[in-house]
């Protein structure tokens, strides 16, 4: 017995006495009160907005691929028993042409990518919605939620009259 919960003795009980809790037993949660509809849409929103990739990262990765290429000649060339000032002369031309054309340097496709590296699929990432805002048709000025702003709806209505009206006064 355990502050007078259980049993006086385990004798013929079939259990060995300790009492543990009830691991079945449910326990109430408590419950916040529910946010207005804006509140959520903007947390949402804040949550999943979409961020930049760095570009000094994204140039630092580059730059690593320059420098274990350049590495990777040297380490071949001093193996062929290539003098050193050649190795270093040849080292140096790759790196120049490499880093001359680090800018133009296209991304690798996204499923090659690692999980890690980040910045790459972000960058992929915003090159995919890129092509695909484009493919349907979507103007960059779109803001998600707009279609339902009546007064937003209504001022472009009337500059798109305006601008009609425009047009067929120079006609005539």
């Amino acid at each position: 017995m355990y502050n007078g919960i259980g049993l006086t003795t385990p004798r013929g009980s079939g259990t060995n006495g300790y009492v543990v809790r009830n691991l079945s037993s449910i326990q109430q949660r408590r419950r916040e009160p529910v946010k207005p509809f804006h509140e959520l849409e903007e947390e949402h929103r804040e949550r999943f907005r979409e961020r930049k990739p760095n570009e000094e990262i994204l140039l630092h990765e580059r730059k690593r691929e320059v420098e274990l290429k350049c590495m990777t000649l040297q380490l071949t060339l001093e193996e062929d028993g290539v003098p050193e000032a050649e190795v270093e002369e040849k080292v140096g031309e790759l790196r120049q042409r490499l880093l001359k054309d680090l800018d133009q340097v296209q991304l690798k496709n996204a499923k090659l990518l690692k999980e890690h590296e980040t910045h790459q699929l972000q960058k992929a990432k915003e090159e995919e919605n890129v092509r695909m805002q484009a493919a349907l048709g979507v103007s960059t000025e779109y803001v998600e939620g707009q279609a339902f702003d009546r007064e937003l709806q209504e001022r472009l209505r009337q500059e798109r009259r305006e601008a009609r009206e425009a047009r067929e006064r120079e006609r005539e």
